[in-house]
């Protein structure tokens, strides 16, 4: 990696954003199954699923708290290390991030109290409504941060003003409604509900192993099987969706994630191994499925899937038309007044002004766009392909990973239904060990996303090389260094108070039985 500014400060950002979202998919997950453990118990009355509540609770807490500590630098990072990003598209970027803040985090941190000191000063459904908040809190909290990333991805409902030199919000709605952001969303929530069942799968087959707590585990496991396996199947759905999605918005994010380097008549094939060679334009060792992928990305057997050549073949005329765009914009700058603006000025930026973002990938190498060479507008064409090994394979994985899980659920689902959870010991040894495959997922999930949209921080709009502050190298190299040691540090911690937890178990709970059953009839005496 070269050591500039650009590459210190994406990888900055990829470290802080990946150790944080070791936290998220839990988080996510396991609010939604313990309001599902709170309201059987309270429509029971039954203190097994009382203590289950509690003791997942637990866990849940532990998580969320480092979930958090590690998500408020996130956000201050963009005014550190994405200064003239957040100059550009604050206007837009910053209204999600502040209804997440003041709307969806404030409601969850609020009812995180009332969760757990509230269960001796609230009814029992009162107390099941504060958990139902907490659900909905951390949901909606990741709603308003995939609004806002989903925008990235897809520019949406937004304008940039000459005069302003800023994007600026024409469509709020449009913003919020946002096909890409409204994918995300429930794709990133699905595969959160998937971890925190395969975590809470994982620990309660380690009780069984030990012979420990075994109603709870079993009572766990039950649900836990029920739901990730409705949620595993959403996750290839909605995955579906996403790439869907991709084939209209993101067609280079598409083709490097297919190593698709031309366009293959309708419909295309899908790599399913192979060896990408970026240099060479060509894929080793590959082997295709016929037809699988233009039924995939196009949902039809008759439109093309445009390949990675003939993308950079469009990204190389978008540039020119954004020069063109980059001049008429200079001429409005420097005419002072919108009065005084030459009408070919005008003209020139309305015909090309969406280009725009592509004349400044040739900041890279040309401080004026204007004077570009072409050869410097090929290598920024050349430029508008992500590093096709990485997204690759992190696909491939991300995508076998997903139905693993599947297969898994849907085993537990059914030893659950034939009350048979602890006759199969290997099944709860795979169990116990599959507990970090989810985060793997996730993690390659968040890879294929974000790495799939280099060069761009906004997708045709604003390149991650324009949008970085200006700083000196070994200022976010010591940065760098610091989060890792410092997030390091908080992840030990985690694990260690999880780790206690979990083999501490669950407490016993003193609240007399309450079983809603219908009456009996004495013995006579």
């Amino acid at each position: 990696m070269e050591f500039d500014i650009v590459s210190l400060s994406r990888l900055q950002f990829a470290i802080t954003a990946l150790y944080h979202f070791l936290f998220v998919p839990l988080t996510l997950g396991l609010s939604v199954l313990l309001a599902i453990m709170e309201t059987v118990y309270v429509m029971t009355g039954r203190k097994i699923w009382r203590q289950m509540t509690k003791f997942w609770g637990t866990l849940f807490g532990i998580n969320f708290v480092m979930g958090v500590a590690t998500g408020i630098v996130m956000e201050f990072q963009f005014g550190m290390n994405w200064s003239y990003y957040s100059h550009y598209v604050g206007d837009i970027f910053g209204a999600p991030l502040a209804i997440e803040g003041l709307m969806a985090f404030f409601l969850e941190a609020t009812f995180v109290g009332l969760f757990f000191f509230g269960w001796d000063k609230l009814s029992k459904l009162g107390h099941l409504v504060a958990t139902y908040a907490v659900a909905a809190g951390s949901n909606f909290s990741a709603l308003w941060i995939l609004i806002a990333n989903g925008w990235m991805q897809n520019p949406v409902g937004s304008a940039f003003n000459p005069q302003t030199m800023r994007m600026e919000i024409t469509d709020f709605f449009a913003v919020l409604m946002n096909p890409v952001a409204q994918a995300k969303f429930v794709h990133t929530v699905s595969a959160g509900y998937v971890t925190a069942a395969i975590f809470v799968l994982g620990v309660s087959a380690w009780y069984l192993l030990k012979g420990r707590s075994t109603e709870l585990a079993k009572r766990s496991m039950t649900v836990a099987a029920s739901f990730g396996l409705a949620a595993s199947l959403s996750v290839v759905v909605l995955g579906d969706e996403s790439g869907y999605l991709s084939t209209e918005h993101q067609k280079m994010k598409l083709a490097a994630i297919e190593a698709m380097w031309n366009t293959e008549p309708a419909p295309a094939a899908f790599t399913a191994f192979g060896f990408p060679d970026q240099e060479a334009r060509e894929t080793h060792y590959a082997v295709h499925i016929p037809m699988v992928m233009g039924l995939i990305g196009t949902r039809s057997l008759t439109t093309p899937i445009p390949g990675i050549n003939q993308l950079v073949a469009s990204a190389e005329d978008h540039i020119r038309k954004g020069i063109v765009a980059y001049d008429a914009l200079q001429k409005i700058r420097a005419a002072g007044s919108e009065a005084a603006v030459p009408a070919e000025a005008r003209t020139a930026f309305e015909d090309n002004g969406r280009w725009l973002g592509y004349a400044l990938l040739l900041k890279r190498y040309v401080d004026d766009p204007r004077t570009a060479t072409d050869a410097q507008i090929k290598a920024a064409a050349n430029d508008t392909v992500p590093g096709v090994l990485p997204l690759f394979w992190s696909f491939r994985i991300m995508v076998g990973l997903g139905f693993f899980f599947i297969l898994l659920t849907a085993t537990f689902f059914v030893l659950s239904a034939r009350r048979a959870l602890d006759h199969h010991p290997w099944l709860l040894r795979v169990a116990v060990f599959s507990i970090p495959l989810p985060w793997i997922a996730a993690e390659l999930g968040w890879v294929v996303a974000e790495f799939g949209r280099q060069p761009w921080i906004i997708e045709g709009v604003l390149p991650t090389a324009a949008a970085v502050s200006n700083l000196g190298a070994a200022t976010v190299l010591t940065t760098i260094v610091g989060f890792v040691v410092i997030y390091t540090v908080l992840i030990i911690i985690e694990m260690g108070l999880m780790l206690r937890a979990i083999k501490q178990g669950p407490e016993p709970d003193t609240e007399p039985e309450a079983i809603l059953a219908s009456p009996t009839i004495a013995p006579a005496e």
